[in-house]
């Protein structure tokens, strides 16, 4: 399975809640933090949803 790394390159603040907990669910804890994570079918949904946050590269 493909690998990501996700990256948080824009600020959480004046987002909605449930952008934030999707950020935190993720696994990113602040500004410019990474994670690397499995591409599964729900974490691309997440992905999609805070996309204008973060930045993702393959592995």
């Amino acid at each position: 399975m493909k690998k990501l790394r996700i990256t948080q390159v824009r600020s959480a603040i004046n987002r909605p809640l449930r952008q934030k907990r999707t950020i935190i669910a993720l696994g990113i804890k602040k500004l410019n933090h990474s994670n690397e994570l499995e591409a599964t079918p729900q974490v691309l949904g997440m992905i999609n949803k805070v996309s204008h946050l973060l930045k993702v590269e393959e592995i």
